[in-house]
């Protein structure tokens, strides 16, 4: 962008228009009555910033307090003008005034970031790198992640997801975070045993049916899905008991995630967590040395932890 002074000035409403390039496409009125409340009470504290396109202005920060000046009837708004950006250059401003100042959904990132791809891809002659578009945009690598499970989604769900946005977070079922979970653990899955998702959008179907109707209570149990694709390399459970395990969850019936993790893979995942923490407690005590031992209450806490393993050695178990 060229480097013009930029100039403040109070212009009329009726000469301002959203930026298109926005991400943002949901204003929640809870949010919107908090603004106009508060610049009722003590004034805009903040100008809005805008461009120069032709014989509008605009915005490239400050919609809301746009649209709450059109809702007061207020005739003119502070404003900074700044020079026109090119079409990446507005996105990536669009990203770096609004993304970093407060929590954006998801979607509302992933919505926009396709274009910022296309565009860094003309400008590089290659795809660009998840640190290119993190330095770029300002977020991070993990936000990116996230953001290409949405976009990797068929239109479908993206509509219910911005279906659900629309409504006050209590009231969401389907939420990014359902689609978020669920697609990490089917990413999962898909890398690990690809034929028990090959009708992926029949198996999400199931899966949402399931936590619309509390066969899956929690969130966090898709994380187990993705526990028993894994579990043939790292608890070495038979790969041809985890397709069966696919088999009863992703079928339309009463059996949760939860139940067939039960059934197959926790006590083994049990059994290595506590293999690790026995191998990890070790190497500790392997570090003690003999002035560790003169402070009595460690002392005292390892005779009693070795009372302890001489009962468990000398039973039956060993």
């Amino acid at each position: 962008m060229d480097k013009i002074k930029s100039e403040l000035k109070n212009i009329s409403l009726n000469e301002i228009d959203r930026n298109p390039e926005n991400p943002r496409i949901i204003f929640r009125q809870e949010e919107l009555d908090q603004l106009l409340t508060s610049i009722k009470k003590i004034g805009l504290q903040v100008p809005i910033s805008v461009y120069r396109d032709k014989n509008k202005y605009i915005i490239i920060d400050g919609e809301r307090r746009w649209k709450t000046f059109l809702k007061l009837n207020y005739p003119t708004i502070p404003a900074i003008i700044q020079p026109k950006p090119t079409e990446l250059e507005n996105l990536i401003l669009m990203f770096n005034i609004h993304g970093l100042r407060e929590q954006w959904d998801v979607f509302t990132i992933a919505n926009k970031l396709t274009r910022i791809i296309e565009l860094k891809k003309n400008e590089l002659g290659r795809e660009p790198t998840e640190q290119e578009l993190s330095e770029e945009t300002g977020l991070t690598r993990g936000i990116l992640r996230r953001c290409k499970l949405i976009i990797a989604l068929p239109a479908r769900f993206k509509k219910i997801i911005l279906e659900e946005l629309k409504k006050p977070k209590k009231e969401q079922v389907f939420s990014e975070d359902f689609f978020l979970e669920m697609e990490g653990a089917l990413k999962t899955v898909k890398n690990n045993v690809p034929e028990s998702v090959a009708k992926i959008n029949e198996v999400r179907d199931v899966l949402m049916k399931k936590y619309e109707t509390g066969i899956v209570k929690n969130l966090t149990d898709f994380r187990k899905l993705s526990k028993i694709a894994t579990s043939w390399k790292n608890v070495e459970y038979p790969f041809e008991k985890i397709e069966a395990a696919f088999k009863k969850v992703f079928n339309d019936n009463s059996i949760s995630i939860d139940d067939v993790y039960k059934e197959t893979v926790e006590a083994l995942y049990g059994d290595k967590k506590l293999s690790n923490n026995a191998y990890n407690f070790l190497q500790r005590i392997r570090r003690i040395t003999n002035e560790d031992l003169e402070d009595p209450e460690l002392k005292e806490t390892l005779l009693e932890i070795k009372r302890k393993l001489d009962k468990l050695l000398n039973s039956d178990v060993f």
